[in-house]
């Protein structure tokens, strides 16, 4: 009968054979049945329960007056067997096989102190004492949840039992439990996030949370910077029993997770680098036994048991024995033949190497000769049996090239290595696949090679010019290139033509070049009807995209047609992709600067050209068609594993590689073009580590999406499609350059999905004020702006009275047809710029208000009158109060005068928000503001990676500054708050979205002693110059004097050196005039001159005033 598996179940068959257990023979039955269940699960807090529980009822039912009813007999043996002893002491194993479970090894202590308790109530001695004293230091020395409870149980057991030494001890303990009371502390955010999920009874949250949990004890039990190595091990340990015995007992990924983790700790420890015993680690083929028994189905878990074995020095018989077991498991092939594959491997790889041990004797080579042929046969039968004619044998072929190399190195037998390879290449799976020809070759090579020296050699000498060649290394080309469905052909003609150019004969040479000239232009036809075939396969996929749209149109037009008509209204005032010019500004002239550093406006002029160079290379860059798609991906994968895996395909620009829990990871790879990534896609179904990968394009599967709500975030956009399948990730575009761009970029993981998304095409949002567009990208689309401003509807109107209103400008311009709206800009106080944008119902009705109002006189003011034109570039982004564009609360609100306000108190109320990414708009970003408080204008920088706000008041401000500082946002990033001048001293984060491109570091100083003088220029070698020495100024120590400093004044001095050049004002400059004053004498030394008031306003106006006269 097969054992039980898990926690649960051995308890269940426990149970039952506990009821049948009447006499005391089948009572030690179940003792030894339980005995068998700690050595399967020996962290199950439940079976330690069950076990200790049940050993202290025999104990107790075997006592002289028990009414348990046990023949006499029976309780004489049974107080032989189950002795006090022997209870006591299974309560302390079981203690300290789940002492480090933090959350509930207390139940198991409680219940083991609480029968201590009693043994030392009946008989209370001097030595019962101290054996209790001591299991509470003990406990309350190693982390657990119910410490305070413990601490406070050991205080009642010292009132009662030893109140002398009542505060002594608890000092005591208290000091040596700071440790444990600290490590807890570090763990209590993990447990607490699981008593949550648990309660919510989300079991996915509970994995979830428990397989980071695991990862940052493994990361804690290997810092350096913590000296509780030992301690941090074993709580470890501890989790990983949890996990184990709990929710996760069949997860693979977290039993390979404890192997390695156990494996590594014994590989420490034999190495020295970790000082602990290694009795207090797991035995590895016990954890090993252990996992083939929850997770029988992972041929990698059951090929780490055939090598421990083998690394433990199990004889043939052991090892043959745990392959048995394997092959006997009806699950092994539940995923696949890649476990049986796995597990195979590990068995053939043992035969190797114990036949090619030097030491070997002939037993073992001989069952290696005959076990590996065998096992190729299982896994052929084994295949066939399961997937039919259509199983074609390991991609890697993994246990030939175990039988290759034994049949090379230690038989000797070329030929029947040789054969080998012969029937791998008529299977189709090897057939089409470039790696297995150059395998093969590079194996015909090191044969070639080894054999120089020797008589008798498998490669045929050519005795033309004395030239030995390696001839059965070029037939392997020579048969390559005869697949016409060959994946990679011209990588196997460039290292066939490499090779004939090394070792081969003219001749030879000759007739390689002749073949790979036919065979390139049979390779050109078969790469034109491919991309034909993909080119109407995309044709295809379009039509039937247009088909379903115009189907889902039809259907809804009734229902759209009086939607339609709203939104049109409501364009004119605010459309989504126009948005409104910047306040109190005309579009064709030049645009008031915003509040910031002078160089900003010059860093703007600096890019017009670079933005249009950058503009070209993103058109060059065609995400959308020379990307693929690479799913099942092994765990542990990383960007530098996935570009050496492709490197040999292409120019790879970027990776982004997404990890979720609970399933492998996905990478979307960016090739620099669409050739190259048609390469990439023969990488389809080879194996990357324990994987088989799967690479697919990922064309049309990218959509471009708009018309969303300013506010929407990264996740509004996954909610709005997430009933259409999996995102892989969502690009918003940088707004240094531009703050009014809005849309984004949604990839997909299939083309169904994005077909799915393109369904959702002109949906209204928020009650039909925006009409979302959700297109596939195209990058070589430019999209036609809609709205008043690009249909040259809106018109800019300058030179107007600051007395006009909405309604006066509105009448105005009813003269040349209807006015859709007027809108008026003001200053912050509240004051007409005397400019505003009118918009009319036709382009023809704008162009007949320019004709008869441009240059005409309105309020004694001659108006200019023209089309308003888009801004060029838009570096900043502003809005008003309540998410108006223009006006200042009150003057919105109410129409009244100017409200004057001091510039400190604009101060007072104006913060700087940093660390805002570039992609986050100015409506997201006072949707995190807004809630604080009432606005009175926002300002985005994103060149700077800020904002500025001006809050109604000073204490709205301040309640900000602390409730936004630490606010985490997208990506996991954290704001900052600071002062105005601070925001305009940072740059903006680069990012770089390639990783072919170097990230520019921050040069470092260097020595000049130690720089290196290579590439300095003439100007750079010269030595430096002498040191010039300047006389004191002056002749006079003390401050410095001259040209540019000024001398400080007394204001009593002021006052006495005014009235002094108002009296002497006329006489002076005559005299500095005919050269005749002090200052123009050169004979003797100068009297000291004397100190000279700076001049305020008034004295500057008054000598003005004089100057007229």
């Amino acid at each position: 009968m097969a054992s039980p598996v898990g926690e649960d179940n051995w308890v269940d068959f426990v149970d039952h054979q506990l009821r049948g257990a009447t006499d005391l023979e089948n009572r030690v039955k179940v003792i030894e049945t339980f005995r068998r269940a700690v050595q399967a699960e020996p962290g199950s807090l439940k079976v330690w329960m069950a076990y200790c529980e049940y050993f202290w009822s025999l104990y107790s039912d075997c006592q002289p007056g028990s009414d348990a009813g046990w023949p006499l007999d029976e309780q004489h043996l049974g107080r032989e067997t189950f002795t006090l002893d022997h209870a006591l002491n299974l309560w302390q194993e079981g203690y300290e096989a789940v002492q480090y479970r933090l959350s509930d090894s207390h139940q198991l202590w409680n219940r083991w102190v609480s029968l201590e308790m009693e043994l030392l109530a009946r008989t209370a001695t001097e030595a019962g004492v101290r054996r209790i004293t001591h299991l509470y230091k003990n406990r309350l020395a190693v982390p657990h949840a119910a410490w305070d409870n413990t601490s406070q149980m050991f205080s009642s057991f010292l009132s009662e039992y030893n109140r002398a030494n009542y505060e002594s001890e608890m000092l005591h303990v208290t000091a040596n439990a700071r440790d444990a009371k600290r490590l807890y502390e570090m763990r209590d955010p993990w447990e607490m996030k699981l008593n949550q999920a648990q309660k919510a009874g989300d079991i996915a949250g509970i994995k979830a949370i428990m397989t980071e949990y695991i990862d940052w004890e493994i990361r804690q039990a290997k810092s350096k910077k913590d000296h509780h190595t030992l301690t941090n091990m074993r709580i470890c340990l501890g989790l990983f029993s949890r996990a184990l015995t709990g929710i996760m007992s069949s997860d693979e990924a977290t039993w390979l997770n404890f192997l390695v983790f156990v494996s590594t700790w014994h590989s420490d420890v034999k190495m020295g680098r970790v000082k602990i015993p290694s009795v207090i680690l797991p035995n590895m083929l016990d954890v090993l036994q252990r996992a083939v028994h929850h997770v029988p189905w992972s041929g990698t878990v059951w090929a780490r048991y055939i090598l421990a074995a083998e690394e433990a020095g199990l004889g043939f018989t052991d090892i043959e024995r745990i392959k048995h077991a394997a092959t006997s498991c009806a699950q092994l092939d539940r995923d696949g033949m890649g476990g049986v594959l796995e597990m195979y491997s590990a068995w053939c790889g043992y035969l190797k190497r114990t036949a090619m041990n030097p030491n070997a004797t002939e037993e073992a080579v001989d069952l290696a000769e005959v076990g590996l042929p065998s096992a190729l046969e299982d896994v052929r039968h084994w295949g066939k049996r399961r997937y039919g004619d259509a199983y074609q044998g390991d991609p890697n072929f993994r246990l030939e090239k175990i039988l290759i190399q034994f049949l090379t190195e230690k038989k000797d037998d070329i030929d029947e290595a040789r054969n080998v390879w012969e029937q791998l290449s008529g299977i189709p799976l090897h057939a089409n696949s470039y790696d297995f020809w150059l395998a093969w070759f590079l194996w015909e090579m090191l044969v070639f090679a080894s054999t120089k020296s020797k008589n008798r050699s498998p490669t045929p000498a050519t005795v033309a010019q004395g030239l030995r060649v390696p001839s059965f290394a070029t037939r392997v080309f020579i048969k390559a290139l005869k697949v016409r469905t060959l994946d990679w052909p011209e990588r196997i003609m460039d290292v066939y033509l490499q090779h004939c150019n090394d070792y081969e004969l003219a001749e030879t040479l000759r007739e390689a070049q002749d073949t790979i000239y036919k065979t390139r232009k049979g390779v050109a036809r078969r790469r034109e009807r491919e991309a034909a075939q993909a080119q109407a396969q995309a044709q295809a996929a379009y039509a039937a995209q247009a088909q379903t749209q115009a189907q889902a149109q039809a259907q809804h037009q009734p229902q759209q047609h009086q939607q339609q008509q709203q939104y049109q209204q409501q364009q004119s005032q605010d459309h989504p992709m126009t948005d409104a010019p910047q306040a109190g500004t005309s579009p064709g002239s030049k645009r008031k600067r915003e509040d910031g550093p002078v160089d900003e406006a010059d860093d703007g002029a600096k890019r017009a050209k670079s933005e249009t160079i950058m503009g070209a290379a993103e058109l060059k860059r065609d995400r959308e068609n020379t990307s693929v798609f690479v799913r099942n991906l092994p765990e542990g994968i990383t960007q530098t594993k996935l570009r050496q895996f492709f490197r040999e395909y292409g120019h790879i620009n970027n990776i982004d590689l997404q990890k979720s829990e609970g399933a492998p990871a996905v990478a979307l790879i960016e090739f620099r073009s669409p050739e190259d990534a048609r390469t990439a896609l023969l990488r389809d179904g080879k194996s990357l580590g324990e994987s088989v990968i799967q690479v697919s394009p990922a064309t049309d599967c990218t959509l471009f999406v708009t018309n969303y709500p300013p506010e929407a975030d990264e996740q509004y956009i996954r909610d709005l499609f997430k009933h259409c399948g999996d995102i892989h990730s969502i690009r918003f575009p940088s707004l240094k350059y531009n703050t009014k761009r809005r849309f984004c970029y949604v990839s997909f993981r299939d083309r169904s999905f994005a077909a799915a998304a393109t369904q959702l095409d002109g949906k209204t949002l928020e009650g039909g004020k925006f009409k979302l567009q959700a297109k596939f990208s195209d990058p070589g689309h430019r999209q036609v702006r809609q709205g008043a401003q690009a249909e040259e509807r809106e018109l800019h109107v300058n030179n107007l009275p600051r007395a006009a209103s909405e309604e006066d400008v509105e009448g105005l311009f009813q003269k040349a047809g209807k006015v859709v709206s007027v809108r008026l800009t003001r200053n912050m106080g509240g004051v007409s710029t005397g400019t505003a944008f009118v918009v009319m119902e036709t382009k023809e009705e704008a162009a007949k208000a320019i004709e008869i109002l441009d240059k005409v006189i309105f309020g004694n003011h001659p108006l200019k009158v023209e089309v308003s034109k888009p801004p060029t570039r838009k570096t900043t982004a502003t809005s008003r109060a309540d998410g108006e564009a223009e006006g200042s609360p009150e003057s919105s609100a109410s129409g009244s005068g100017p409200s004057h306000v001091s510039g400190p108190e604009i101060a007072a109320r104006t913060i700087a928000i940093l660390g805002i990414p570039d992609t986050m708009n100015d409506a997201r970003v006072r949707s995190i503001v807004a809630p604080i408080g009432a606005i009175n204008k926002l300002v985005l920088h994103p060149q700077h990676g800020g904002a500025v706000v001006e809050f109604a008041d000073a204490a709205t401000a301040g309640k900000a500054s602390l409730v936004i500082n630490s606010t985490e946002i997208e990506g996991g990033k954290k704001l900052r708050v600071g002062s105005v001048g601070q925001l305009f001293k940072e740059k903006a984060e680069k990012r770089i979205d390639r990783i072919d491109l170097p990230h520019q570091q921050p040069q470092k100083k260097q020595d000049n002693s130690k720089a290196s003088k290579k590439g300095k220029t003439a100007a750079e070698l010269m030595p430096p110059p002498p040191p010039i020495r300047r006389p004191p100024v002056l002749g006079k120590a003390g401050a410095k004097r001259g040209l540019g400093f000024v001398v400080p004044v007394s204001k009593a001095q002021k006052e006495q050196n005014a009235a002094a050049a108002a009296t002497k004002e006329g006489s002076s400059s005559e005299k500095q005039v005919n050269g005749n004053g002090p200052s123009s004498s050169a004979v003797g030394p100068a009297a000291p001159a004397p100190p000279v008031a700076q001049k305020s306003n008034a004295d500057f106006k008054r000598m003005f005033l004089e100057g007229k006269k």
